[in-house]
């Protein structure tokens, strides 16, 4: 567990053991069931979540209870309802656990600590901030311009792993498509 952090976190800074591990003692280990949620519509929220193990959703249900998917989480990444957690309003996402998952958690005071302490720290959150805006610009852009085979590709290209780990109903509604729609891509693939 601590090892994957570590890794996660040296890609772009390098840390000594000390300073490691004062980073690892902010953060909190949970281990969450099949469906259980992390976040609901209305909370309050005041952690991100590393992923250990397992696989996370983040979505929205909207006014005719169909439910849209953000956000898939998998191991070595992060989630939560970024605008309920920085401008401090309840949260208009759910966060649940597709199979099952372990994370660790931060609180946004334990993380506005450690970068105010370690430039480091706020070095390596401000990377991952801009390259989460860049993933999500490109999110964006394929869903105004490309067709639903064009998503449907480059997602298998991207993330291959997702189409192992998450149920197809699930897929379809992140690329926008119906199951059935999916299902002829998926096999036009094989």
């Amino acid at each position: 567990m601590k090892e994957l952090l570590r890794t996660h976190f040296e890609r772009n800074i390098l840390l000594t053991d000390s300073e490691f591990d004062y980073i690892f003692d902010h953060f909190v280990y949970r281990k969450i069931i099949k469906h259980q949620f992390l976040i609901q519509q209305g909370d309050h929220v005041n952690n991100e979540y590393f992923v250990l193990k397992g696989c996370l959703k983040s979505y929205m249900v909207d006014n005719e209870d169909k439910p849209h998917i953000l956000q898939f989480a998998l191991p070595d990444w992060w989630i939560t309802d970024y605008q309920a957690l920085y401008s401090n309003t309840p949260s208009t996402l759910y966060i649940d656990s597709i199979d099952g998952a372990e994370i660790l958690s931060i609180t946004a005071e334990n993380k506005d600590k450690l970068c105010s302490e370690m430039h480091k720290v706020e070095h390596f959150f401000r990377k991952k901030t801009n390259w989460g805006y860049v993933a999500l610009q490109q999110r964006i852009l394929s869903l105004l311009n490309s067709n639903a085979k064009d998503r449907y590709e480059q997602l298998l290209k991207q993330y291959p792993a997702l189409f192992k780990t998450v149920p197809k109903q699930l897929l379809a509604s992140y690329l926008g498509v119906t199951r059935e729609t999916l299902s002829r891509l998926y096999g036009a693939a094989k």
